[in-house]
């Protein structure tokens, strides 16, 4: 079965620097993998570089199918990134931000409800300007416009920040059944014991390169 991510010798270059300098990996349907490195290891390039949005310099970038170096954009619809930034409109409410990221997708009213209540965010939360919401209430709106668009592959970039103990356990939750109906996750993290405690695999990145790639 070919893998829903491929990376072979990848290397991407922000500015003059190779953030990502040859890296290796395969990652198949369902699986929960954990990329762990030391900041500039090169683990949000390599989420970047999966979800499309920074171009393959050189080497073998496929994701769902596509290939990176010729058709970027046509992974992105499939794909779900939660960076540092949560990608949220200040102006809008908690529901609009969500109604808006699932309507790229066609999802129905019913999974935007399911996807807001999954979160902790049903109700008058719903209705909450983002700007004026705390920094976890934000960080679950972000999580159930992810839930929302039905990612094939969920890109997250230290999902568990921002989270109280409640939200941290529903977020792990979330993830082990978004793989088990077929999502594939990828999870750079420091929480190692936590994100551990969810992944298939652990894949150490140093350097720009794939140095370890141990199954839990």
């Amino acid at each position: 079965m070919e893998p829903v991510v491929h990376l072979q010798d990848a290397v991407a270059v922000l500015g003059r620097f190779p953030a990502l300098a040859g890296a290796t990996l395969d990652v198949p349907r369902g699986q929960i993998v954990l990329l762990r490195g030391p900041n500039g290891a090169g683990k949000t390039t390599m989420l970047r570089l999966c979800a499309g949005l920074l171009p393959v310099t050189r080497g073998d970038v496929v994701v769902l199918g596509h290939d990176l170096r010729v058709e970027r954009s046509a992974v992105r619809s499939k794909v779900g990134l939660l960076g540092h930034s949560n990608g949220l409109y200040g102006d809008l409410s908690v529901g609009e931000n969500v109604r808006f990221w699932a309507r790229t997708v066609r999802a129905s009213e019913a999974e935007i409800a399911g996807s807001l209540a999954r979160l902790g965010l049903a109700g008058r939360l719903a209705e909450l300007p983002v700007n004026r919401c705390s920094a976890g209430q934000r960080r679950r709106t972000a999580l159930a416009c992810l839930v929302a668009r039905r990612a094939e592959l969920w890109l997250l970039d230290e999902p568990h920040a921002g989270l109280d103990a409640a939200g941290r356990d529903e977020l792990d939750l979330v993830l082990r059944q978004a793989a088990a109906a077929g999502a594939t996750v990828v999870v750079a993290s420091h929480e190692l014991e936590r994100a551990g405690a969810l992944a298939h695999r652990v894949v150490t990145i140093a350097g720009g390169r794939v140095v370890g790639d141990d199954l839990c």
